[in-house]
């Protein structure tokens, strides 16, 4: 994500969504491929170009070569889910937790305040 945020404008609140998808894409699938993944979770031509290339970069700077299709191991999968963050950590005093659907979050700037905020859309409080 550190590089999307240099190549593309990605909000804190779109990194985690990406991760979220890429998350689940990994638990729903019992086999990778390549071509689908980048389709299901960039969205974006440019993105999916800009991922083509870290890709390829990081294979050849690491000496990795690894197949563009491969079972996926539901256990790892659970193993590394823990190490993502979903949290949006606002100043030092707001943790928001996003588990859903991005386009239920609005970011916005207003004028008369001069800060930032987010709006957050929801059916039930519970």
């Amino acid at each position: 994500t550190k590089r999307l945020s240099q190549e593309f404008e990605v909000s804190k609140a779109d990194k985690i969504d990406l991760l979220n998808r890429s998350v689940e894409y990994f638990k729903t699938n019992d086999t990778f491929d390549k071509s689908e993944f980048e389709n299901e979770i960039f969205q974006s031509n440019d993105v999916i170009t800009s991922f083509r290339s870290f890709d390829d970069n990081y294979r050849e700077n690491n000496e990795i070569e690894m197949p563009n299709t491969f079972d996926i191991s539901q256990q790892a999968v659970k193993k590394q889910t823990k190490f993502f963050k979903s949290v949006l950590k606002l100043d030092k005093n707001f943790h928001i937790y996003i588990h859903g659907d991005r386009q239920f979050i609005e970011k916005g700037f207003d004028d008369a305040s001069g800060m930032n905020y987010y709006k957050v859309f929801f059916k039930e409080e519970k």
